[in-house]
């Protein structure tokens, strides 16, 4: 019998499989009735061929290192940073939700960092990244 697992190594081995563009092996983590929210573009991927297919089908360039993975029960945060030839760096916070070996929701924030420009006022309370 194969054991089943844990919820960060789900998320783990999700990153894995998109990066070696293993989109069967992405399918099979992700449950029928996934729901994925994207809040900075506004959108929802309703289904995991959907949710497969806008990451397949995404423009070839890319590379994700993942930067950590904490778990908390059933939700998982993930944090990874996806450098695009074209596109530029990108990186992105996931929170995810696991439930029985298989991901079924997730809200996914995608930003480049520095796109957002600090206000002068704080200038004299932050330095620069």
């Amino acid at each position: 019998m194969m054991r089943a697992m844990d919820e960060a190594t789900v998320v783990s081995t999700l990153w894995d499989r998109m990066q070696a563009r293993d989109w069967p092996g992405l399918r099979a983590l992700l449950a029928d009735d996934l729901v994925v929210e994207w809040p900075v573009s506004a959108e929802r991927i309703v289904g995991p061929d959907n949710y497969v297919t806008v990451n397949a089908e995404y423009p070839e360039g890319w590379s994700i290192a993942v930067l950590r993975v904490v778990a908390a029960g059933d939700t998982v945060v993930s944090e990874v940073e996806v450098p695009h030839d074209e596109v530029g760096l990108h990186r992105a916070v996931s929170f995810w939700t696991v439930r029985d070996g298989l991901v079924t929701h997730a809200r996914e924030y995608w930003v480049r960092p520095g796109a957002d420009p600090s206000p002068s006022w704080r200038a004299r309370y932050v330095e620069p990244l």
